[in-house]
């Protein structure tokens, strides 16, 4: 994932599924797409939907994560337009620290609450002729009243 401190409205986020350990410490994945994130973005959740662009290129690190030594991370892909996106990450050589984030379900009575709620508010949206474009973010609001929470806190 990039980062970039000269921006901080967006995030490139590189993605692909067929990855290779062609030695013991230089592992490489297939980069197929890449997930452009912005503040701009239509938000689920209070969270931006990134853009998907599909993309060919590929990401190489040098170091294991089992060792938590990792020396460098490099990335170069380009979109379908022929623009190009790259990557660069060298280690001071400090080790890394891994983070396991798993998201939890909700329990089927939470989600069925917040189907309906998803429901009603788009009921509400219809009853108030909200226009097409700004249905999302008139739900979101709604979602957020109905949570007794302001909608920028979900």
């Amino acid at each position: 994932m990039l980062d970039d401190p000269a921006d901080s409205s967006h995030i490139v986020s590189f993605s692909g599924e067929s990855a290779e350990r062609t030695q013991d410490n230089l592992f490489e994945v297939s980069i197929d797409r890449m997930l452009l994130k912005s503040r701009d973005r239509p938000r689920v959740d209070g969270l931006p939907v990134p853009q998907v662009e599909m993309s060919t290129g590929s990401c190489r690190q040098i170091g294991s994560f089992v060792t938590r030594q990792v020396s460098s991370v490099t990335c170069a892909a380009t979109d379908r337009n022929g623009k190009t996106y790259e990557l660069s990450f060298e280690s001071d050589g400090s080790p890394i620290s891994l983070r396991r984030l798993r998201q939890a379900s909700l329990s089927s009575d939470r989600l069925l609450a917040r189907q309906i709620a998803q429901i009603e508010c788009r009921l509400k949206a219809r009853a108030a002729q909200v226009l097409p474009p700004d249905t999302t973010a008139f739900i979101i609001r709604c979602l957020g009243e109905d949570d007794g929470k302001p909608a920028d806190g979900q």
